[in-house]
């Protein structure tokens, strides 16, 4: 990746000024810019070194280095977890993630690269955690909320170890100089997860600085997922509900499929009134989201340099077929043969026309937004009452109603009217994976339910294999780290 000088960042924001997106990112580059020149490196190496952690800025440019692997693996890892569903498939090498039997050698490599990232980015959040306190110069009001982003951004990127590979290395700020380092099982992960972002949500400020910051209501979501992971349904509602109270979000309303792809996920929004924690991209050559190149086909005109179609739908998938027609969401979906057959669906939900590149798309990837927190809030108030209680049946229908272009807050005819606590939880797993469509959701929605093998045999007509569940431990890490068995602690079935 290219780096910045002091002056091609000043360029930058000079020759931005069109776009509110690159107002943004200039405005964040001149911030910072007398911190490290290479802000834009996916990892500053001055961030190691203890004596650079003296100012304001040196705190910001080495938080800023947290970001940088996580938003590069952010795509693949989405695409390949649509794949893994029972409404995505992948193409070409993808095509393998199909089948539901684990990865071959090309994937198991692939798996590797983005574990290396997940863990670039818990290194970079390690250092920012161990030697902030060092700035004595800095107020302690900052220094704390930078030790709270650090660990917030950790406790997601475990959470995405956690769920994908299980047990993992637990590296933290305390080992962080270790090469060899054991196994730790899920339940040590998880508890490493809640301390960091009980912490994070202390010190946060209530509204992020800036968009892509994480503020406390964003730490509050997490923590929200990750007690419905873990079935705690009572602190899951709690929290839920906090951020609901909080007035800090509300759905963004739409008529047509443009506004989907325009108001809640156009590449020239900085933010929305529904986002709470995104990635933010930017349109510049390597800044930008690559998830709108994987997805897009030339034909449909969504993508300005063309597409690689790498990731599709299927019209006569049940998935597809019971999805009511008039959804907005399911509109998204556009039938395009290019060789797989004429019921072959591409998905249009991120759309770009003026990106620089096929690295340059400047949508950002939400991580949470509003209507899944409704949905968490709905199915964690009735998994712990036991029943459908009408504030959880009224947050599912406020999804429901925006996807067809209606008022979330006025009745109307298209209301779920649902008693029974088995119909309601089917019908929130449902109504996420339509609104989650390439957010990397659906998958670990059905794994956590137990419900994997019965949708995946049901839409796709694939019983899926027992290694299928858990990614494969790089051999990279099983060789180099002598705290680990290259036998024993591999996941099953590699």
């Amino acid at each position: 990746m290219k780096t910045l000088s002091n002056f091609s960042i000043l360029n930058s924001f000079n020759s931005s000024l069109r776009n509110p997106k690159s107002i943004l990112l200039a405005f964040c580059s001149l911030l910072m810019f007398t911190a490290c020149e290479s802000l834009l490196e996916e990892e500053p190496r001055t961030i190691v070194t203890e004596n650079f952690y003296q100012t304001r800025e040196d705190l910001q440019a080495a938080v800023n280095s947290i970001y940088f692997p996580l938003r590069m693996v952010r795509s693949e890892q989405i695409a390949v977890l649509s794949a893994h569903t029972d409404w995505g498939y992948g193409r070409g090498s993808r095509a393998q993630y199909n089948d539901f039997v684990g990865f071959n050698p090309t994937n198991v490599n692939a798996a590797a690269s983005r574990w290396n990232s997940f863990y670039q980015g818990i290194r970079n959040a390690n250092l920012v955690i161990k030697n902030t306190p060092l700035a004595t110069e800095v107020a302690e009001e900052d220094r704390m909320q930078f030790i709270a982003e650090a660990k917030f951004l950790r406790a997601l990127t475990y959470f995405d170890l956690v769920r994908n590979w299980g047990g993992v290395p637990l590296r933290t700020d305390l080992n962080v100089d270790e090469v060899d380092v054991p196994k730790a099982s899920a339940d040590e992960i998880y508890s490493l997860i809640i301390a960091d972002l009980a912490e994070a949500e202390l010190a946060l400020p209530d509204v992020a600085s800036i968009a892509g910051r994480p503020s406390k209501m964003a730490a509050k979501t997490l923590l929200a997922d990750v007690y419905l992971q873990l079935e705690d349904y009572q602190k899951a509602s709690t929290l839920a509900l906090e951020v609901m109270n909080s007035g800090l979000f509300s759905l963004v309303p739409i008529s047509s499929v443009a506004d989907i792809q325009q108001k809640i996920f156009g590449p020239d929004l900085v933010s929305t009134s529904e986002e709470i924690f995104a990635l933010q991209f930017a349109r510049q050559t390597g800044q930008g989201n690559g998830l709108p190149w994987i997805m897009n086909h030339p034909s449909t005109g969504l993508y300005n340099f063309g597409g690689a179609y790498a990731h599709y739908g299927d019209a006569t998938n049940p998935f597809y077929k019971e999805w009511e027609d008039g959804d907005l969401r399911k509109a998204l979906w556009k039938v395009v043969d290019f060789g797989l057959g004429d019921s072959t669906l591409v998905n249009g939900k991120y759309v770009e026309s003026q990106a620089p590149d096929n690295t340059g798309a400047g949508n950002n990837q939400p991580i949470y937004r509003y209507p899944e927190l409704l949905l968490i809030y709905a199915e964690a108030d009735a998994r712990l009452s036991g029943a459908v209680n009408p504030e959880a049946l009224e947050a599912l229908n406020m999804v429901r109603k925006r996807a067809f272009g209606l008022s979330p807050n006025q009745p109307s005819e298209i209301d779920y009217l649902i008693t029974d606590l088995n119909e309601f939880l089917d019908a929130i797993l449902q109504e996420k994976a339509y609104e989650t469509q390439f957010e990397g959701k659906r998958w670990l929605d059905l794994k956590r339910t137990g419900r994997a093998e019965e949708f995946v045999m049901k839409n796709k007509g694939i019983m899926i294999s027992e290694k299928h569940y858990l990614w494969p431990i790089p051999l990279e890490e099983l060789n180099f780290n002598k705290a680990m068995d290259p036998q024993s602690d591999q996941n099953p079935g590699y």
